[in-house]
């Protein structure tokens, strides 16, 4: 662990709650106002998350957009169930196995520890994007389930793109983070570099209101309002998108956008405690949250879980879990480096929710910007493993393993949609959030800001310095330990956000270090839904 940082400095997050109206829980909080904002005008969660969707893919670039992939949780309550939607990547069907020869050089540049690539072709560079899914996912939900028009939904994203992104010191940090891969691409560093090679960023008195040009992106979001997610399969858009992709050397194709399908599923449900976990099932995190699980409800009394040996027992969990993961479903993720993922939860005042992660995969995606749209390109290619004859090995025309981990709880007294954002260490967050509501009985917020562990792939437990004591001498004797503090860059123990019901009364949270999440309630007075001001 660093010792560079403050031991004393303390830092809380209160969160909201809301009596009688909905919540909305983001990791930006004007994304949670607009979905707050839907909800106050009578919006279902549904679609509150397609507006909250479009803004965070314009207030987190880096983060997702509609060329991600992701899935989702909902619970709707005038069913009284939970239902899956998975709109994760798929490789090309026209992909060349051919353009990705390893080089020999070592393990590849980023989350994954593959062979590398020569150029790393399936990290960077448009030869890294594989076919969208984030649009399909959320079309497909507002079709099944909103009441709100379409087009109004997307309008507070279109408007904040029109006003750009204020470049406030995180997002200089996370530009700066990557503009040396940003300088690559001519239409990445003509948004994000000043003379396509400097960060955008003021000095670090200033109070300057510099932002982002994102009027491409502003163009394309009001086409797909006015079009309709079509366009962006079938339509202008998809040509556009592709014609961008091929034109910078990578292999997506109309077909590719055409025959996308998101799938629709049962969730996969299990009991810990006394209460039910609904997860996506399939190239999800969640048959490795089940597992995890399981090992715990075996493993340890809910009377020992904040004892030393409850610790103990919820790491070992963890780690055959994810050993059982990384044997049988070939994800392969380096627990070291965070994903670039977003997520957010809602719930409104008739007690649906909706749980929904998407992502680009690195942050930044792949690099690489389409010029016509605006639009930053996922590097979803990355996802496979190079080298042939693995269980995930690329392929065309493959779907992707991801590490989302979207999830509805039932408790003894109430009901709650999480997931979080942070590559393989989202599942461990889940899980003992999860744990935490379930077995100890914790508020939504305690649990959130509660000391957590990391188990996420190899021998290492990567502990919160808060557990520092007979937790982690207990920890100490069994596995490789490491210590780590809550920050806000990098995150050690993933970003989650959280919306929670008792009765009719909701509350929402998120990652108490996260500089711009929030939770935010449904406003008492309804204001205009298109005004994201």
């Amino acid at each position: 662990m660093s010792g560079s940082f403050s031991r004393s400095q303390s830092t809380r997050k209160p969160g909201v709650t809301a009596t009688s109206g909905g919540v909305v829980a983001a990791q930006h909080v004007q994304a949670a106002e607009v979905g707050a904002d839907v909800l106050a005008a009578g919006g279902d969660a549904v679609d509150a998350a397609v507006a909250v969707s479009f803004a965070l893919g314009v207030l987190e670039p880096w983060m997702s957009g509609p060329m991600g992939g992701g899935a989702m949780m909902l619970w709707r309550e005038d069913e009284g169930r939970a239902v899956a939607l998975n709109y994760g990547m798929r490789s090309s069907a026209g992909l060349d196995l051919a353009q990705y020869p390893l080089s020999g050089a070592g393990k590849a540049s980023d989350l994954f520890p593959w062979e590398a690539v020569v150029d790393d072709r399936n990290v960077t560079g448009a030869t890294a994007v594989a076919v969208p899914g984030t649009m399909a996912g959320i079309a497909a939900a507002h079709e099944r389930y909103g009441r709100m028009p379409w087009s109004s939904l997307l309008s507070p994203a279109v408007a904040l793109a029109k006003r750009g992104l204020h470049v406030d010191w995180y997002a200089a940090l996370i530009i700066a983070s990557s503009a040396r891969d940003l300088a690559r691409d001519q239409d990445a560093a003509a948004i994000y570099l000043d003379d396509g090679v400097w960060p955008k960023g003021s000095g670090w008195t200033a109070q300057a209101d510099q932002r982002l040009d994102q009027s491409a992106m502003a163009a394309t979001l009001d086409q797909i309002a006015q079009e309709g997610a079509a366009t962006f399969y079938h339509g202008d858009i998809a040509r556009a998108l592709v014609r961008d992709v091929t034109d910078k050397g990578g292999f997506l194709s109309i077909a590719d956008m055409r025959d996308y399908r998101v799938t629709w599923s049962d969730p996969l449900s299990f009991r810990f405690r006394d209460g039910v976990v609904h997860a996506v099932p399939g190239l999800t995190a969640g048959p490795t949250l089940a597992d995890a699980m399981g090992h715990w409800e075996d493993g340890y009394d809910a009377a020992e879980a904040a004892a030393p040996s409850g610790h103990l027992a919820r790491a070992d969990g963890l780690h055959r879990a994810y050993a059982h993961r990384l044997s049988s479903m070939g994800d392969h993720e380096s627990a070291r480096a965070p994903g670039c993922t977003t997520h957010f939860s809602i719930v409104d005042r008739a007690g649906n929710m909706v749980a929904m992660t998407q992502t680009l995969l690195s942050v930044f995606g792949s690099k690489v910007v389409s010029g016509s749209t605006g639009l930053m390109l996922n590097n979803g290619v990355m996802w496979f493993d190079p080298e042939p004859g693995k269980p995930n090995s690329l392929a065309p025309g493959k779907a992707c393993l991801m590490n989302v981990c979207p999830v509805i709880g039932e408790t003894a007294t109430g009901r709650f949609a999480l997931g979080a954002s942070g590559g393989r260490k989202i599942m461990p967050a889940v899980a003992q959030i999860s744990s935490y509501l379930m077995e100890q009985d914790m508020t939504l917020q305690d649990a959130i800001e509660a000391p957590r562990l990391d188990v996420s792939g190899g021998a290492q437990v990567l502990a919160d310095t808060r557990l520092a004591g007979p937790v982690t001498d207990a920890l100490a004797a069994k596995f490789p330990l490491a210590l780590a503090q809550r920050l806000p860059f990098p995150y050690a123990f993933a970003c989650p956000a959280a919306v929670m019901r008792h009765g009719t009364t909701n509350s929402g949270t998120t990652e108490t270090m996260s500089p711009w999440g929030d939770g935010v309630a449904e406003p008492e007075s309804t204001k205009d839904p298109h005004d994201p001001t």
